[in-house]
């Protein structure tokens, strides 16, 4: 069993998290703009859901209880594979489904992870590569619209406003997270175990501010109306000690 010591303290991986409440709202945008905002990563790819389509996620989580504290977050990320997969067709991807994705190593890049706790952003940087840092993230979970307003020295990045779905049935789900930080592309295994699911089509609201992530984002063609939108009410994960993937 893998630990890290961070400023002064022992976290032990897996690193656990009893519950959460998380948002998020999937967006397409162009796969030229995201490739350009991911040249950094040259490991990595974006996966086109349709041609000349990417999918960019926006995402904000309440962590209430687990070994890293209770701190909020707010991540923007990709949908990915492996730079050297071979690539498919939209149509086979839809034909053949996430097995398909999954064999090509598809996976979310976290590309900006801003938290509001230090501790957590040390631990995120130094044990998985995780681009966290500190920022003012107010959230807002206990009214029906569940919403997030993000500033970071003291300049509005985005204002986001997500509006619950339709009650799904839950389940466990396993995702490799990507990042790239200091040269080094990573893999992370993190499952999640959500208790309380809603998902719509639509249902987000973006307001962008002035900060130069809020350019970057309208570059990749937002505010525009998501494709899918998910609230989870309670959720336990689960994140793995991260594999360093071998340089291209």
């Amino acid at each position: 069993m893998a630990s890290h010591l961070v400023q002064g303290r022992e976290v032990t991986l897996p690193v656990k998290v009893a519950d959460a409440t998380a948002c998020a709202a999937i967006y397409t945008v162009r796969a030229d703009a995201a490739r350009a905002v991911l040249a950094y990563s040259p490991d990595l790819d974006v996966t086109e859901a349709l041609p000349g389509k990417a999918l960019c996620v926006l995402g904000f989580i309440r962590y209430d209880d687990g070994d890293l504290g209770a701190y909020n977050e707010f991540g923007v990320g990709f949908m990915v594979r492996p730079a050297d997969a071979q690539r498919t067709s939209a149509a086979r991807n839809a034909l053949y489904g996430m097995r398909e994705l999954r064999r090509q190593g598809t996976g979310a890049f976290v590309h900006w992870l801003p938290v509001d706790q230090r501790f957590t952003m040390e631990a995120g940087r130094s044990i998985w590569g995780f681009p966290k840092e500190l920022a003012e993230i107010d959230l807002r979970m206990s009214s029906p619209y569940k919403r997030c307003i993000l500033r970071k020295d003291g300049r509005l990045i985005l204002d986001l406003l997500i509006r619950p779905g339709m009650p799904v049935p839950p389940g466990s789900a396993r995702l490799d997270a990507y990042t790239h930080l200091d040269g080094t592309t990573r893999r992370i295994r993190w499952t999640t175990r959500p208790q309380s699911v809603r998902t719509r089509p639509g249902g987000a609201l973006i307001r962008l501010g002035n900060h130069p992530i809020a350019k970057e984002l309208s570059e990749l063609g937002l505010p525009k109306h998501a494709i899918l939108t998910t609230t989870i009410t309670h959720t336990a994960m689960t994140f793995a000690e991260p594999d360093v993937l071998p340089r291209s």
